[in-house]
């Protein structure tokens, strides 16, 4: 029987982390928000290899939200730059998790109830999560 290819896609992901002893995160932050593009077969093991590759590297992922694939996202209408193009089109090429941003958040009000305020972290450029194996 031969063996049929599949069809991996990039899907756009929100997750958000909630803190853990080695994640890095700026003393005081409650944790962050993360933009990601993973590729997969559909968007559950886009989710799946996004979440392991962020608890590899010490993060405590809480909650993922898919935005869907390139194409379903143009078919609603997004407007998706040539810079997140070009990172969706790495993470094809590369099997791989791309963070494309960070947000750190910080309890809004210091009180310790949960309320985050978000505070814009710039990083140097994009970076690779990491391959997939």
């Amino acid at each position: 029987m031969p063996k049929t290819e599949s069809k991996h896609q990039v899907y756009t992901l929100l997750v958000q982390l909630g803190r853990s002893p080695e994640d890095g995160m700026p003393e005081g932050a409650s944790g962050a928000a993360m933009v990601c593009y993973s590729t997969g077969i559909d968007e559950a093991e886009a989710v799946r290899e996004c979440v392991a590759l962020l608890k590899r590297a010490g993060l405590s992922p809480l909650d993922v939200t898919g935005y869907g694939s390139l194409e379903e996202r143009l078919a609603e209408g997004h407007d998706i730059p040539e810079e997140e193009r070009d990172l969706m089109q790495r993470a094809l090429d590369e099997n791989s998790v791309i963070v494309a941003q960070t947000t750190t958040l910080y309890d809004e009000d210091g009180d310790g109830d949960g309320a985050k305020a978000p505070r814009q972290r710039k990083a140097a450029g994009p970076k690779q999560g990491g391959k997939k194996t």
